[in-house]
């Protein structure tokens, strides 16, 4: 498995790479944004550990350019513990984020559980779940709309499998939070709200009039069959 590390904080990075290493991965490494992008388009990594706050280009921009071309799981790094900066970041496209200082235990399981949901295929599988014109190729964790295939990241993708295998069920925010983000500390609650802004604009028609995505007000959201 190969991991782009970028960050400003050479000494960071270099224990990053250190440990990382130790458990057998593949680090790459940048210092500012620009190099985060130009990395991830000629070496492909398999995740990409990146920094909000960075020279040249932030790390949000560079994690919205990268999207354009890569649904790699994205960890942000931020020195912010504001909600706000860590939903602008689930808002660019990253899948995670850790807040500095961390402790480098959290980081591998994080990355762990991400790549465990990151693997992808080029075709839909014999395993799919289909609801109308949504298909999840559940091997390959590659969702179609229509028949043409949708980027999603690992969590936004976690969350409408979730939905869709239990269609027609309402789930409040904080049980949503509970399941697809368990191994994590409490989240704030926008977070579930802004992925599911994310999926309705990928794979709804009419985000505004979804058709699947449905919300309960007052209680949570479900995927209607």
């Amino acid at each position: 498995m190969k991991i782009l590390v970028v960050d400003d904080e050479e000494l960071l990075v270099k224990g990053i790479r250190f440990n990382l290493q130790n458990e057998g991965y593949d680090v790459i490494s940048g210092c500012n944004g620009l190099e985060a992008v130009e990395l991830a388009k000629a070496q492909k990594p398999d995740l990409i550990i990146l920094d909000v706050m960075m020279p040249e280009m932030d790390g949000l921009t560079a994690c919205q350019q990268i999207r354009e071309f890569s649904n790699v799981p994205i960890i942000l790094l931020t020195a912010k513990a504001d909600d706000m900066d860590k939903l602008m970041g689930f808002d660019y496209g990253a899948d995670d984020y850790i807040t500095k200082p961390f402790n480098i235990l959290e980081l591998k399981a994080r990355i762990r559980a991400l790549h465990r949901r990151a693997q992808s295929g080029s075709a839909p599988s014999n395993n799919t779940l289909t609801i109308g014109t949504i298909s999840l190729d559940l091997d390959g964790r590659n969702a179609y709309k229509n028949g043409v295939m949708v980027d999603l990241t690992a969590k936004e993708f976690d969350v409408v499998e979730f939905l869709m295998r239990n269609a027609n069920r309402v789930y409040s925010r904080e049980a949503l939070l509970d399941t697809i983000w368990a191994y994590e500390y409490r989240s704030d609650i926008r977070t579930v709200d802004v992925h599911i802004r994310r999926l309705r604009e990928k794979l709804e028609e009419n985000p505004a009039e979804p058709s699947y995505i449905m919300t309960k007000w007052g209680v949570g959201y479900y995927f209607r069959k």
